[in-house]
């Protein structure tokens, strides 16, 4: 694991926008086959997508070869309704890119068998070839995607329950009603991300600094699933000063100092 702290939220953001771009055209200058892409949602990721859509419309990179996967969706909840993650996907990315529909993936909530939709999901992704690179965040309790604390390890795409708390936290996009936030979820599981080849997870504010030590000096552990980061090969924290601020002393610095020496 790596741990990349910038200054602030939209420094980080934009390199993790950057970040993502380079490994678009490396795979693109080497190969024909289209690059595999999981993606969040959340407030999170807003401004790194907003720079994917600033070098996609300076010619920085295309998306014509990208086939996107995301990570989640609320069991219920219209396509159209303006806080579905298929609203929001299109909102904050897809609009504004030159990626093709048909090659944008979103589980579908509303599926009359939601076990056999998130079965056809983990399918579709091993078809694809796997992810190359997956863009996460991060809870507060330090869930990654919608596997909230004690979701096994070894997860696939199913169906969840939404914990109490992380319904209240997302109640601000439900005009603060926990009680319109669905209780239920599609999510991939923690090993459909870790599968990734390369992962990396935004986190920004003093919200997530607790969750940022769990996950870098915790133990491996289902109850912070965005520990399982820890065992992979190619997987990187990037966050903020606040998010980094209860991380140890001499963490901070080490990660610093890896950072300078491999020059990112």
């Amino acid at each position: 694991m790596k741990v990349i702290i910038r200054d602030d939220a939209k420094t980080a953001s934009v390199w993790a926008a950057r970040h993502i771009v380079a490994k678009i055209n490396a795979k693109a200058a080497r190969t024909s086959e289209p690059f595999i892409l999981g993606l969040c949602t959340g407030s999170t990721p807003i401004d790194t997508y907003a720079e994917l859509i600033k070098l996609c419309k300076a010619g920085e990179v295309s998306f014509r070869n990208v086939i996107t996967f995301n990570m989640d969706e609320y069991v219920g909840l219209p396509e159209s309704h303006p806080e579905s993650y298929h609203s929001f996907m299109f909102r904050y990315l897809f609009d504004h890119i030159d990626i093709p529909r048909e090659n944008i993936h979103i589980l579908n909530g509303n599926a009359p068998d939601l076990a056999a939709e998130c079965a056809a999901y983990e399918k579709a992704i091993e078809k694809a070839g796997g992810f190359d690179f997956f863009l996460g965040g991060i809870g507060e309790d330090g869930h990654i995607a919608f596997n909230e604390p004690f979701s096994p390890l070894n997860s696939r795409t199913r169906v969840v329950t939404l914990t109490e708390d992380t319904r209240i936290v997302n109640s601000r996009f439900f005009d603060n009603d926990m009680n319109q936030v669905p209780k239920q979820a599609l999510s991939v599981g923690v090993a459909t991300v870790t599968d990734s080849r390369e992962v990396v997870i935004l986190a920004f504010g003093p919200k997530k600094a607790r969750a940022i030590k769990d996950a870098v000096e915790g133990p491996f552990s289902h109850v912070c699933t965005v520990s399982a980061l820890q065992n992979h090969q190619n997987g990187i924290i990037v966050c903020d000063e606040a998010a980094a601020g209860e991380l140890k002393v001499n963490s901070y610095k080490y990660f610093k100092a890896v950072e300078a020496a491999e020059k990112f």
